[in-house]
């Protein structure tokens, strides 16, 4: 008793994954069972950002896809560097820039206004100002180019 477990996930593509889990003693994971970790919960993620979506529930939608490009870039990090563990920060730019990653200069200011949206799920305040820009339109926009940058991001996952 006591022992601390992490879930696994194993089988994904990035929409619509089917999701198998299975448990593993935390400190027995291997770097590749971490990746698969980011990749799958970054899935599951992805599934509820298209249910809020669909419900027209849309910063809640930009902020769980936030989570999307925040846990794909985790898995990043644990790629390139030594370490298993991320550090605990939903900056998308911090992340990128301690990866090996090299986006594009659009794709960096992408992830600079993503970070606008993991503010609404800790400040609830900071959300009516966003709740006045986003309409179905400008999410769907958002969303297209997240499934897009995702995408890119698992190639070489």
């Amino acid at each position: 008793m006591g022992q601390r477990y992490q879930v696994v996930f194993l089988a994904l593509e990035f929409i619509d994954c089917p999701v198998v889990l299975f448990l593993r003693k935390q400190n027995t994971l291997n770097k590749s069972e971490h990746i698969k970790y980011w990749k799958v919960t970054a899935a599951d993620d992805w599934r509820a950002v298209q249910q809020l979506f669909k419900g027209r529930n849309y910063i809640q939608s930009l902020f769980f896809a936030h989570l999307v490009l925040e846990k794909l870039l985790k898995a990043y990090w644990v790629k390139d560097n030594v370490s298993n563990h991320p550090p605990k920060t939903p900056n998308l730019i911090l992340l990128n820039k301690q990866t090996k990653l090299n986006l594009s200069e659009t794709d960096l200011q992408f992830l600079a206004s993503m970070n606008d949206f993991q503010l609404e799920g800790r400040y609830p305040d900071y959300s009516n100002k966003l709740f006045k820009t986003y309409k179905l339109k400008q999410t769907k926009e958002v969303l297209i180019k997240i499934e897009d940058l995702g995408k890119c991001l698992l190639k070489n996952l």
